[in-house]
Formats: C-alpha cells, sequence, structure tokens
C-alpha cells in the first residue's frame, strides 16, 4: 500500500517527502488515516542517528491518533469511523510472560516498536506516524475517549504513559508530595497527572519562567534549582520524584529530598552516565529507578484517566512541511509544550 510520508533519508538529512511502501492489511489488523502527530524528542535524536542503530530511510512518530478507515475480517475491538491512537510498540509475540502480563514493551522476543525497528518477522521496516496512514494489528491499538480534543491526545500515547506508568507503579495517591523534575513535553504531564491523581505538587526547574504554567497545571509548589538553598530547604520533603530531565545534572542532590523509603524516578535520558553516591541511596533506604512506556492496557487505562478529569497536553499545532524547523526549535527548548503535526498538510496520495 503506497503512502506518502516524511522521512530522514540518512542520518541528519532533514525530513523530506517520501512515499512508503504500508503492508497490504489481515485480517486481524486496522487501518486508519493519520489526524495527528506529535513530535517526540526520540524522533530527534533516532532521525539524527544520535543512539547509534538507525534504520533509513526512517519515518518517525509515535504519538499518532487517526480515524478507522477500514477493518480486517477479524477485528473485534474497532469499526470504520472510531478515533483511535496508536504509540510506541506496533507488535509483539504476545506469548511470553511479558507479554501475557500486560508489559508488551518488554516483550522476551523484543517488541516491534513503531518506527526504526522491524515487524515481527525482523526483516520489515517498520515507520512511524510522519505518514498518511497506518495499518496495525489491532492489540495494539487503543481509542481515543471521547472529550479529548484528538490533537491534544496525541502526546499522551508517548508523553502520558512515560509519566502515568511510575505515577501508577509507585502509587502516587492522595497526600503524597511529589517532585517533578523540569517542565516539558515529559514535565508538564507528569505535573498534571500527579494533581489529578491528589497529590501535593512541586515543580523543580531552572526557569522561574515555568512557574505560572506548572501553577496553572496544578502544581502547588514551585522551587528554582538554580538556588542552592533550595535543595537545603526541600531536604527530606518529597515521597517521589518525576525526573523528566535529559540534559546532566547531579541525582545525588535530588535523592537528598526525598523522605526516608523515598522514591526518584529517572524518565529522561542523560547522554552521558551520572555518578551517584551509596550513601544517596543507603541514608534513608531510598530507591532511585528508571521507567519506560506503559502496556497497551495501562495506555488505554492513562487515556480513560484523562478523559474522566479532562487532562490532555499542551500543543502548538503545525504543518508537516514545518517540521524541521520545528526540531531545532525544540532543540533550543522553544516550544509550550509539545509540538503536534496536523497531518491534513500531508496530501493522502
Amino acid at each position: 500500500m503506497k503512502t506518502p510520508a516524511y522521512a530522514a533519508a540518512t542520518p541528519h538529512a532533514p525530513l523530506a517527502p517520501t512515499t512508503i511502501e504500508r503492508r497490504e492489511p489481515g485480517p486481524h489488523d486496522v487501518v486508519f488515516d493519520v489526524l495527528y502527530c506529535g513530535i517526540c524528542h526520540s524522533d530527534i535524536h533516532q532521525a539524527r542517528d544520535e543512539w547509534g542503530g538507525g534504520l533509513f530511510p526512517m519515518v518517525p512518530g509515535h504519538e499518532i491518533v487517526g480515524r478507522v478507515l477500514r477493518v480486517g475480517s477479524g477485528v473485534t475491538k474497532f469499526k470504520v469511523g472510531d478515533l483511535v491512537g496508536v504509540g510506541c510498540t506496533v507488535d509483539s509475540c504476545r506469548t511470553c510472560s511479558q507479554c501475557r502480563d500486560g508489559a508488551e514493551q518488554f516483550c522476551e522476543q523484543g517488541t516491534a516498536f513503531t518506527y526504526n525497528g522491524t515487524e515481527m518477522d525482523r526483516k520489515t521496516p517498520t515507520y512511524g506516524g510522519y505518514s498518511a496512514r497506518m495499518v496495525v494489528t489491532e492489540h495494539f491499538v487503543v481509542r481515543i475517549p471521547e472529550g479529548i480534543e484528538p490533537s491534544r491526545a496525541a502526546p499522551l500515547l508517548c508523553a502520558g504513559i512515560t509519566t502515568y506508568s511510575p505515577l501508577r507503579q509507585w502509587n502516587c495517591k492522595p497526600g503524597d508530595r511529589v517532585g517533578v523534575v523540569g517542565l516539558g513535553g515529559l514535565g508538564h504531564m507528569a505535573v498534571k497527572l500527579a494533581a489529578a491523581m491528589g497529590a501535593e505538587v512541586t515543580l523543580l526547574s531552572t526557569s522561574t519562567r515555568k512557574e505560572a504554567d506548572a501553577r496553572r497545571m496544578g502544581a502547588q509548589g514551585f522551587a528554582l534549582t538554580t538556588d542552592p538553598t533550595t535543595f537545603e530547604r526541600l531536604s527530606g520533603h518529597f515521597d517521589l520524584i518525576i525526573d523528566t530531565v535529559s540534559a546532566e545534572h547531579d541525582y545525588n542532590a535530588y535523592l537528598g529530598m526525598l523522605r526516608p523509603r523515598g522514591t526518584m524516578v529517572l524518565v529522561g535520558a542523560p547522554p552521558t552516565p551520572t555518578p551517584v553516591s551509596a550513601f544517596s541511596l543507603i541514608t534513608g533506604n531510598k530507591r532511585l529507578v528508571g521507567s519506560m512506556i506503559g502496556g497497551i492496557a495501562e495506555t488505554q487505562e492513562m487515556l480513560d484517566f484523562c478523559a474522566a478529569r479532562g487532562i490532555a497536553s499542551d500543543v502548538e499545532l503545525i504543518p508537516i512541511q514545518d517540521v524541521n524547523a520545528a526540531y531545532e526549535r525544540m532543540m533550543k527548548g522553544d516550544v509550550r509544550y509539545r509540538f503536534v503535526i496536523d497531518m491534513a498538510s500531508l496530501p493522502k496520495e
């Protein structure tokens, strides 16, 4: 199935119009027109092959919302016209212990990522949402609930689940004190979600410009991390810290803000290893953990949670022709808080 798309032909090449070949749909596949696709920072890393091992030409995009065009004869969960989404994964073995436990992202056979990967045959390349349409097996398609504006739902498929999953895993609840490090694409969702779960949220930021937005999103506190007294004042304060920052910073300083038996979760990924003192963990039985995305069932749970509480991403809509400029703006932190491509700007034929 020939499909218009935008792709990076080689590492560091600007994204440009192209045509890709989608597989013909099978009995359990859902075909949908892509309406909106969020731009994740990982799109830039992978399109520029900064993590290595890139498969080119590469069509990025794993925050995808679309309208169902047709379904296979065996599809039971979706019908033509439904509003649906696809996140970071498009298939897995579905039989291993991780898949059976609802953690398809940890498939023991290796999950099929939405782009810069292969289908489960380990040969057919996967292409992402910077394209006119998608063909995805129904198990990896989620329903976009009524009540979430579709363009603002798109980033929930990555930024939303990436922050929702650790909040759920570490039992964020009313009365907890939660610190969120950084107010970007991930951080602004962490603030909204933790506040909706009843936590007392404090944004920890290097910029006073973020305070008003953080409070509008539900944060009750704000602390400037360029002020060394902040770490003294908030020593032993938080039950949970969600660290969304991908720039180098001192984990030990933030671990000092945890209460005994508190947890700091890394969802940002700095480019170089960060030293951690054993005493930062031993003193207070503290935990430093990482978290990736969630499984398909948890992603649907997150979407339903957001719809019930009126939560969505703060977005700036752009035509796909502006995607390269958006990449440069993202590198400068010039977005509030997620770029989303309006795919109506891409011809469907």
